[in-house]
């Protein structure tokens, strides 16, 4: 992953430590030191948001590190009035690791318009968008709301990337119960999470 910057401080206390917002206001400000803390602070969060949407260990190390150079420059345009530092990092990630799979989409399409293969993924804007508002710590504990059946599917095509054919396949179910079981688990998790559409 990225390389680490040097810290120019010595041990701090936990008490002492500055917090993710204060963090990224520095780093708004050019401050490499900064960058460093907030990379070892934030990037083993970061990358197991983007492992569990990219299944590829190399791609989603890609990812973090495009999330993180993205973070640098554009860390002046934070704005804590609007959301904690870590959900604004998350979004981040989220949307490139979603980038990510809609150009790998992108690429299998091509191909299928060449005869090689069919593949369908899904696309549910109402989940994009809950994911990307809100910290994924919430997220989960939103997915605890969820039964058994509707958690597992909404699992495998939002943090496995299947298609929901693929996740028919693999639950040896059929493909309307799939469809219905991801359509009443983004139903209770828009509850959940208190988002209108």
């Amino acid at each position: 992953m990225l390389g680490r910057v040097a810290d120019d401080g010595g041990d701090r206390s936990p008490a002492s430590r500055p917090t993710v917002d204060e963090l990224l206001g520095r780093v708004g400000r050019g401050d490499r030191a900064a960058f460093g803390a907030l990379y070892d602070e934030t990037s083993p969060r970061v990358f197991g948001l983007v492992r569990r949407l990219i299944v590829d260990p190399a791609q989603a190390e890609e990812v973090t590190q495009d999330v993180y150079l993205e973070i640098w420059q554009t860390a002046a345009r934070f704005d804590a009035a609007k959301g904690s530092g870590v959900a604004w990092m998350f979004t981040l990630a989220h949307r490139r690791a979603v980038d990510r799979i809609r150009s790998a989409q992108a690429a299998r399409d091509r191909e299928l318009r060449i005869g090689i293969r069919d593949l369908d993924v899904p696309v549910d804007t109402v989940a994009e968008a809950a994911e990307t508002s809100i910290e994924y710590e919430r997220v989960q504990g939103a997915l605890g709301e969820l039964t058994d059946l509707q958690r597992e599917c909404v699992a495998l095509a939002y943090y496995g990337g299947l298609a929901q054919s693929e996740i028919a396949e693999r639950l040896d179910v059929p493909l309307g119960t799939v469809k219905t079981r991801l359509r009443d688990g983004m139903i209770r998790l828009r509850i959940a999470l208190g988002v209108t559409t």
